[in-house]
Parts: structure tokens; C-alpha cells; sequence
């Protein structure tokens, strides 16, 4: 199975697991899976998120370097905020310190909301200057790949950052449970 399908599918899991986890803390009625769950996101925290974050920076890298599509200027700025988070992670990991992801969820936080504005750019969503207009990028609206009707390159990236971001807050400020 190529790369190149294998990305799409797992950008539907991240959803499938942000849903999940984020109705199970809406939800009282499955209260003993979701301190499972809570539990093991507080314990694990910075090996999830390191494999998201690592997945999506070898996904991006994978589309711009091997398959020849040339990222656009708000592709550049998701960049920014998503490839030091690999870097922080492996350092916390080593160094076994929790607090990055008081940094790396801000990555996050301001990550997502650009990766949903060029997605909503490419879905014909939001209008914006186009990004060709800048001289050096690709118009910001093109979309190198369609999976399931809805996952995109600026869609994974959404996803990617949605997720830790939950995942963060999830460490951040849910009390351990019993």
C-alpha cells in the first residue's frame, strides 16, 4: 500500500480518535472508559503526540519531496508551527519533561486555525489573495489530492494539529482519575 493512501486513512483515525475522545468527555455515561482513556493519554502524552506531529511532518515532507507538490505559502506557515514540535517532543521525551506541551499546545492552537482557513481556501469556503500573487508559491486554492471527499493536504494538517491539541488539554487540565 502506497504512502500516499496510507496518509488519507490515517487523517480519518485521527478523526475517528478526536471525536471519540472528545464526546467521551462531553459524556458521564461511559465514565470508566473515558478515565481509561484520560489516564492513558496523561501517561502517554508525549509519545502520542510525538508520533502525530512525526507522521504529519514525514507525510508533508513525503508530498513536497517525493511526489513533486510544491507547497504553497500557507503550507510554509503550517510548517512553522508543526515541524519544532517534532524536535520538542523527542528532546521532552529524553529529558522525561511533561511542560513542552504547555508550548507545544500553543504550536497547536494557533497551527489548526490556518491549516482550516487554506482548507476552507481550497474548499471554496473563504476567498483570499491568492497565494501566486506573492511570486514565489502556488496558488493556496489548488488541492493536490481529494480523499473521501473531504481530506486534503490542509485537512490532514488540521487534523493533525486538532488532535494533539486535545491531547494537550486533555494533560493540561483534566484531573487524573481515580
Amino acid at each position: 500500500m502506497s504512502f500516499k493512501i496510507i496518509l488519507p486513512y490515517l487523517t480519518i483515525f485521527a478523526n475517528f480518535i478526536f471525536l471519540l475522545v472528545g464526546l467521551m468527555n462531553l459524556s458521564s455515561i461511559i465514565f470508566k472508559f473515558r478515565c481509561f482513556c484520560t489516564k492513558y493519554i496523561k501517561d502517554w502524552v508525549l509519545f502520542l503526540n510525538l508520533i502525530i506531529v512525526f507522521t504529519a511532518t514525514i507525510g508533508s515532507l513525503y508530498y513536497s519531496e517525493i511526489l513533486q507538490y510544491a507547497p504553497c505559502k500557507l503550507c510554509w506557515y503550517q510548517r512553522i508551527f508543526m515541524y519544532p514540535q517534532v524536535f520538542l517532543y523527542w528532546l521532552a521525551i529524553i529529558l522525561k519533561d511533561k511542560n513542552i506541551v504547555r508550548y507545544t499546545l500553543v504550536l497547536s492552537v494557533l497551527g489548526a486555525p490556518l491549516a482550516f482557513y487554506h482548507y476552507a481556501l481550497q474548499r471554496g469556503w473563504a476567498t483570499g489573495a491568492s497565494c501566486s500573487a506573492v511570486g514565489y508559491s502556488l496558488d493556496c486554492s489548488q488541492q493536490f489530492i481529494m480523499n473521501f471527499n473531504y481530506v486534503t493536504i490542509p485537512f490532514m494538517a488540521f487534523s493533525a494539529f486538532m488532535l494533539t491539541a486535545l491531547f494537550s488539554a486533555i494533560y493540561l487540565f483534566k484531573k487524573q482519575p481515580k
